[in-house]
């Protein structure tokens, strides 16, 4: 018998948490779990300057270089393609579903 997805549902409406998408052995969860990434705070604080505009912090820099790194993609410029899709990624940085990616 032949039958028909019926892809209306695209529009559906649904109240989810961003950690509800990510797999619990997924291996973001891991690194997270693994390391502790705030000494980078310490490292790069000289660094930066106390007047001027925002930065992007320096966590989400070396986390998008892991990301990076670890899945084997192969510029910055794709590796941010892939962080607007792909919620493992943005729960890893920290990111909601409507944050804009550096």
């Amino acid at each position: 018998m032949l039958s028909k997805h019926n892809s209306i549902q695209r529009d559906q409406v649904e109240m989810i948490a961003l950690d509800q998408l990510v797999p619990e052995n997924h291996l973001v969860r891991k690194m997270e779990a693994a390391i502790d990434f705030s000494f980078i705070y310490d490292l790069v604080e000289e660094t930066y300057s106390a007047v001027g505009r925002p930065s992007i912090d320096p966590v989400i820099l070396i986390k998008l270089t892991f990301i990076q790194y670890t899945f084997g993609i192969r510029s910055m410029r794709q590796t941010i393609e892939e962080l607007k899709t792909n919620m493992a990624y943005r729960w890893f940085l920290g990111y909601g579903f409507y944050d804009r990616v550096p």
